[in-house]
């Protein structure tokens, strides 16, 4: 048996409220909760506090808000906790004079099997490649990211029409059970790690940008169902469309797809009363749900109902 933990949690998004919950309900000693500074949002450029931030005040943890996490009065501070372990769950990258400060070292939680999928968006890009099993992993943090020695891990399968959303959630879910597993080995001092495996042909997180998150109508019917499914809701696949003389960017959120053969231009549009289908390689992308410049996401029966498409109208 271990001594007493006094943990210091590390996280900013509702991904890491999940586990910092099930730590408190547990009745685990949390003696800090380091989070994102707040930043400027929205038109009024009010500031906005992280999802760990709001939570751990509501249980009057003491909240740390670090700019830099090698600044002297913050190290200061941390030392001052006196924490034996650090979680670590959707955070940014530590440096080893923090990930090595407590005794018990510090672990985080992933949202991928790795060694595969190391990187910022591991959730997308599982569905984008059009996995059918991921799951989440704890390791010990080391001074390269997500390469640490693997504690425990848990798989779980992805259904063929899920979304990044909804396996997000099943994944917070599941990631904050492994989490306290994982503790209780640690309690218990009956941890035991895996080295990750060195491995050539591993697949990648890729962090998400304007590029990556664009549709490449080219490509055959399931990759780009699976790029929708992969960025919906957030930060969501887009496209350009053309119609009535203009080009404007277009987000795409719920869609379905047909496999069928046609002789359609990958890109043209087939619209009737309730349906919008784009023509791809392989049959049709049937949009359910999109969003044009400065309106809201709307379903496609009342895009059709307001908004007037050309005979040529297409996405680029």
């Amino acid at each position: 048996m271990t001594e007493k933990l006094r943990i210091v949690f590390m996280g900013t998004p509702d991904f890491a409220v999940a586990t910092l919950k099930t730590l408190v309900e547990h009745n685990y000693n949390i003696v800090g909760v380091i989070t994102a500074p707040d930043k400027p949002a929205g038109r009024g450029r009010k500031l906005n506090e992280s999802a760990v931030k709001v939570y751990a005040q509501s249980q009057n943890l003491n909240v740390m808000q670090p700019t830099n996490l090698k600044s002297e009065a913050f190290l200061d501070e941390l030392k001052a906790l006196d924490a034996n372990l650090q979680i670590v769950v959707a955070f940014r990258m530590l440096p080893e004079v923090v990930w090595s400060m407590p005794k018990y070292g510090t672990f985080n939680l992933h949202a991928s099997l790795l060694p595969n999928y190391r990187g910022a968006a591991p959730i997308h890009w599982a569905i984008i490649n059009g996995e059918t099993k991921t799951g989440v992993t704890t390791f010990f943090i080391d001074e390269k990211i997500d390469t640490g020695a693997m504690i425990l891990q848990k798989e779980t399968t992805i259904s063929p029409n899920e979304t990044v959303g909804q396996l997000h959630d099943k994944l917070m879910s599941i990631g904050s059970e492994l989490v306290i597993d994982t503790v209780k080995q640690i309690e218990n001092n009956e941890v035991t790690t895996t080295i990750q495996p060195k491995n050539d042909n591993l697949k990648t997180a890729y962090k998400l940008n304007k590029d990556n998150c664009k549709i490449d109508w080219t490509m055959p019917l399931d990759a780009i169902y699976n790029k929708i499914r992969g960025l919906n809701p957030f930060p969501s696949a887009w496209s350009f469309l053309e119609n009535n003389g203009e080009t404007v960017s277009v987000k795409i959120f719920e869609v379905e797809k047909e496999h069928t053969v046609h002789s359609n231009t990958f890109g043209s549009l087939k619209i009737d009363h309730n349906s919008l289908k784009v023509s791809v390689k392989d049959g049709y992308i049937i949009i359910k749900e999109i969003q044009l410049p400065g309106k809201r996401k709307m379903d496609v029966k009342s895009l059709i109902n307001g908004y007037s498409f050309n005979d040529d109208a297409k996405v680029l």
